[in-house]
């Protein structure tokens, strides 16, 4: 193999777990999830074999030990360019996915924040509800960008959106502290 597609490595995890409780099976279907794991089959998973994926692989694989179940981790590569580049296509695919869903996820925020300025709710506590929805999708984009590894179309429209969204609650909070500053220093 001397393309730089087929001396890409990916581990192959497969997974057998009880069928009961469920509770085990979920937790490691969750975990894999989290992790941006390419669902190949039932019970079969991939990921590329570079160290965003390690911590989260290795909590799967001690789910499934800790739940009675069996693990194989294989490492492949594809046997053809071919099929090396569809396996890439393929997780590229889900992590475009997932971007989808942070954006939606950006306008959802905006649209929260329109709507709270729309009705003139200047407090405090809104204003924590929504630096915490922002810090919730500085994290997202954190997870979401270790886990691109091959750089969706999507990631740098979301990285422009993320900024919108701090521009956005960062226009909030001015408007907060005015509204707060205006109470006040009202002597009525």
């Amino acid at each position: 193999m001397t393309s730089i597609e087929q001396s890409f490595r990916w581990l192959i995890l497969v997974i057998k777990l009880p069928a009961d409780p469920s509770r085990h099976r979920v937790a490691v279907w969750r975990e894999l999830r989290k992790i941006g794991a390419l669902s190949l089959g039932q019970g079969i998973w991939a990921v590329p074999e570079v160290p965003a994926f390690t911590d989260g692989v290795r909590r799967a694989l001690d789910l499934t030990d800790n739940s009675g179940g069996q693990a194989v981790t294989l490492q492949a590569s594809g046997r053809s360019d071919q099929d090396a580049a569809r396996f890439r296509e393929m997780f590229t695919a889900a992590r475009s996915a997932d971007w989808t869903e942070f954006l939606a996820d950006c306008a959802k925020f905006e649209e929260e924040i329109a709507k709270e300025v729309r009705i003139a709710k200047f407090t405090l506590a809104e204003l924590e509800e929504e630096e915490q929805s922002l810090e919730r999708l500085r994290r997202w984009h954190r997870d979401l960008t270790a886990r691109d590894v091959f750089g969706a179309p999507e990631a740098a429209e979301a990285g422009l959106r993320l900024k919108q969204c701090a521009a956005t609650c960062e226009d909030y909070a001015e408007r907060v502290f005015d509204a707060l500053h205006t109470t006040d220093e009202d002597p009525s």
